[in-house]
C-alpha cells in the first residue's frame, strides 16, 4: 500500500482533476448505465432482451438510458426492416473500453457484499 505521503500527493492530483473526470464519471455512474453495458457486451441485443435481463428497470428508464449511451457513442442503434420494425442495440468500442474497471469494480462489491448487507447503520455517522 502507499505510504501517507504517496496517498495525500494521489488525493491532490484526484482533487486538481475533478473537473476533466466528472463529466466522464457523471455519463456513466448513473443506476443503470453498468447495467445495460453489461447486457450488450457479449452480444447486440433487442430492447425486450434487454429490459427481460434487467430486473425492476422500466421501459421509460431503459428507453432514456438507452439514448443517452448512444448519444454518449457508448452504443449504436440499428433500425432491423422487420415487421413489425426492430431496434438492435451495440456496444462500441469506446463502450468495451469501460470492461476492465467495471469488472475490478463488480469484484470489489462482491468481496465487500458482506459489510454492506450485514448492518447498513454500521457505517452511519
Amino acid at each position: 500500500m502507499a505510504d501517507d505521503t504517496d496517498l495525500h500527493a494521489l488525493s491532490c492530483q484526484a482533487l486538481m482533476d475533478v473537473p476533466r473526470i466528472r463529466p466522464v464519471l457523471d455519463k456513466i455512474a448513473d443506476k443503470w448505465t453498468i447495467m445495460i453495458l453489461t447486457v450488450l457486451c457479449p452480444e447486440p441485443a433487442r430492447f425486450n432482451e434487454i429490459k427481460r435481463r434487467l430486473d425492476g428497470i422500466t421501459h421509460k428508464s431503459l428507453a432514456d438510458a438507452l439514448k443517452r449511451l448512444e448519444r454518449h457513442g457508448l452504443v449504436t442503434r440499428t433500425v432491423i426492416q422487420t415487421t413489425p420494425i426492430g431496434v438492435r442495440y451495440t456496444i462500441t468500442p469506446l463502450g468495451h473500453s469501460r470492461r476492465e474497471p467495471f469488472e475490478a469494480l463488480c469484484s470489489w462489491a462482491l468481496k465487500q457484499e458482506a459489510a454492506f448487507v450485514s448492518d447498513p447503520k454500521r457505517h452511519v455517522a
